[in-house]
């Protein structure tokens, strides 16, 4: 079967191959002609089908509508549109204009909680709350080094009664994440229990994933109880509920990661999904995707393995919404793939913990495992070579090592006492928080656009910055002052329906080239928003 005769109009009701990718909300149906030699589309309602199934009729394309991707229950579940959500990103750049913006359009996002002050976090639910009834949550990221500020976190989402969080970079549970997925744990009136607090966890380890999908641990149950966060009555019902009804792969992705292929991290997480869903005979399981999801395709791959959801966060920092810097924006706007490498990071930083970070135009990858490898190598900073510190003193930190333990003081005066306290126990310790200083500083002379440190930005990047600038290379979305956390969310859902079609006339013999390039919201609007 020729590709050039696969499809033979005949006037006045067949239509065209562009037409199918337009309308992708409408089914159409296939019928062959000249002995097969080709076929031609027809469209119809979806009420019409039966009626048109006869000896003429060989399948039917079914409708693609962004609002039927993924699992329908995710977004009955969360009031959204669609099944995606904009992740967090820390430091506020998953600002409230990025999340008040998608939400406003009834797609989920999350507030960038992560390193930002209980202060600020409490501004920007003040400033949430103001949606209403509107989709979107906050950031939990997990703080080994510092524990009393998660569990400060916590304490203030459930004194301003959020109700919904992205838990992030947790290598197991946490007192403080359980304390605030059964807080308020009870029965209604109809003897169903309702945990009016819900959890989706960022994962990309099956051992940490199985403790996300399983109940609470009875120990920690226990220690719940014992601190008085929990009534020994609401234990026995949070026994018998997962920790997260959702739990999201996270494959390469910027900022903390494991680096994981989504070909191979999806399928896995999603067996173990499988096996743990016969434990919960009247919840829905639900894994969704994350990591490298930039392009229509990449998200129309998410959802043909299987994904409940898919989840963007590089591609929103270059967006005119994000909280960071236009000098960060035009950063990532030139961005190839190969443009990402792996640093330490501020806040797991004695544990080795690594984050992936834009490499071009910034020497911070390289300093920081600079600071990481002497850390491991010396017992305090006196012991570090005169000639390295001096170093340090003038390339790095741009001041003598005895005022950067000045500033580093000062801080922890204000955000955590207990780290001053072992930091002169230990001299070791004293040397991580002066270098993670450095770290922590450089996320922020980013945000704020310090040109004069730009050498030393630390950006947050997956390859799928780089992926997607390709993907729009040539098109106004090359721009980043065009580019609109709204404009990227519909392009990604409809150009994913469009290859999920594209796909579909694969099956039956087409083989021509079809681009799926980026459109405005204007042209997008019909064809989005069509029943």
């Amino acid at each position: 079967m020729r590709a050039d005769r696969l499809f033979a109009i005949q006037a006045g009701q067949a239509v065209g191959i562009k037409d199918t990718l337009t309308r992708v909300s409408e089914p159409f149906y296939l019928s062959y002609q000249q002995e097969r030699t080709s076929f031609s589309l027809h469209a119809c309602r979806q009420s019409e089908v039966v009626t048109h199934m006869g000896k003429d009729v060989h399948a039917v394309l079914p409708a693609r509508s962004p609002k039927t991707l993924g699992d329908v229950s995710f977004c009955q579940d969360y009031a959204c549109d669609y099944a995606y959500y904009a992740g967090a990103m820390a430091n506020g750049i998953a600002s409230v204009e990025m999340v008040s913006t998608l939400a406003k359009r009834n797609i989920l996002s999350f507030f960038g909680a992560g390193g930002l002050s209980l202060m600020q976090i409490r501004q920007a639910i003040d400033a949430l709350q103001k949606l209403g009834d509107k989709p979107y949550g906050f950031n939990l990221i997990h703080s080994p080094q510092n524990p009393d500020l998660e569990e400060a976190t916590v304490a203030l989402y459930l004194e301003k009664k959020v109700r919904l969080v992205e838990a992030a970079a947790f290598l197991g549970l946490s007192l403080p994440l359980l304390h605030y997925r059964f807080a308020g744990i009870h029965r209604n009136m109809n003897g169903d229990i309702v945990a009016p607090n819900r959890v989706i966890a960022k994962v990309s380890r099956i051992e940490v994933a199985r403790h996300f999908y399983a109940v609470p641990p009875k120990n920690m149950l226990d220690k719940l109880v014992q601190k008085g966060w929990l009534t020994v009555e609401q234990a026995v019902l949070a026994a018998q509920l997962p920790v997260c009804q959702d739990i999201t792969a996270e494959a390469d992705s910027g900022g903390h990661t494991d680096n994981r292929p989504a070909l191979t991290l999806f399928p896995t997480l999603d067996a173990l999904r499988l096996q743990m869903q016969a434990h919960y005979p009247n919840i829905r399981l639900r894994l969704g995707l994350a990591g490298g999801i930039a392009t229509p395709t990449a998200a129309a791959a998410a959802f043909a393995m299987g994904a409940a959801y898919i989840v963007t966060g590089t591609v929103n920092q270059a967006c005119v919404e994000s909280g960071t810097s236009d000098d960060v924006r035009n950063m990532l706007a030139e961005a190839t793939q190969a443009d990402v490498t792996m640093a330490p990071a501020a806040d797991m930083f004695e544990m080795g913990v690594d984050v992936q970070v834009l490499k071009r135009g910034t020497m911070f990858a390289m300093r920081a495992r600079q600071l990481y490898d002497l850390y491991r190598q010396y017992p305090s900073i006196d012991a570090i070579p005169l000639v390295q510190r001096q170093r340090l003193e003038k390339q790095v930190f741009r001041m003598s090592l005895a005022e950067v333990w000045q500033r580093t003081e000062a801080f922890f005066q204000q955000r955590d006492l207990q780290q001053l306290i072992k930091a002169k126990e230990s001299p070791k310790h004293k040397m991580a928080l002066m270098m993670r200083s450095y770290l922590g500083q450089a996320s922020l002379w980013a945000r704020d656009g310090h040109v004069d440190r730009k050498v030393d930005y630390q950006i947050w990047c997956g390859s799928a910055m780089g992926a997607f600038n390709e993907w729009a290379r040539g098109s106004f979305l090359e721009r980043w002052q065009e580019r609109t956390v709204v404009c990227i969310a519909l392009n990604l859902l409809y150009g994913a329906a469009r290859a999920l079609r594209v796909n579909d006339l694969r099956v039956h013999g087409y083989t021509g080239l079809l681009a799926i390039s980026p459109q405005t919201i204007t042209e997008l609007e019909v064809p989005v928003d069509a029943t």
